[in-house]
């Protein structure tokens, strides 16, 4: 395949724009960062094991990771501009990492939903957040070229809100 190929979109374009969620307006990174809050949720839901919740997201942002290091660059250029709105497989990779080991079983099952809704929402609105913010490092690293500079400030922001949800969450149940 070509560079002109891979330019074109098809799969690629498909991972970076986040199964399309990149395209709708307004606010397409907060679209983006949804995808991995509904697999956290519907599976929590689904009473499925933790460890299995945290495998699913480490597999989306895997997945939206190295599709953002792999077809950024094509990305920039097919939508001119650097970090374009529409790429969002770093918001994917990043709100995957920001639900990762949460605590989604409660011994009360009468609250059972409501912890669900109100730990996704947490982790949700902790990752807009640092990702709106960019606190450092993630500023400054956003300068690297393709998809690197596209990915690592998301992947920061998600480390930030992981710790920030963890805390959170461990303390208010």
């Amino acid at each position: 395949m070509t560079q002109s190929q891979r330019d074109q979109g098809g799969f690629g374009m498909w991972i970076v724009t986040g199964m399309g969620t990149g395209l709708l307006r307004p606010a397409p990174g907060t679209w983006g960062s949804l995808p991995p809050v509904i697999l956290a949720c519907g599976l929590a839901f689904g009473q499925v094991a933790p460890r299995t919740i945290d495998m699913a997201l480490a597999g989306m942002g895997i997945v939206f990771g190295l599709g953002c290091l792999i077809w950024g660059e094509s990305a920039e250029r097919r939508f001119g501009k650097k970090d374009p709105g529409s790429v969002v497989a770093d918001e994917v990779a990043g709100q995957s990492l920001a639900l990762m080991w949460l605590p989604w079983s409660t011994p009360n099952v009468g609250s059972g939903n409501a912890h669900i809704i109100a730990t996704c929402a947490i982790a949700f609105f902790a990752f807009r957040f640092f990702d709106i913010l960019k606190p450092p490092p993630a500023r400054g690293w956003q300068r690297f070229p393709g998809g690197l500079g596209i990915l690592i400030d998301d992947i920061v922001a998600g480390f930030y809100a992981l710790v920030l949800t963890q805390v959170l969450v461990r303390v208010l149940w």
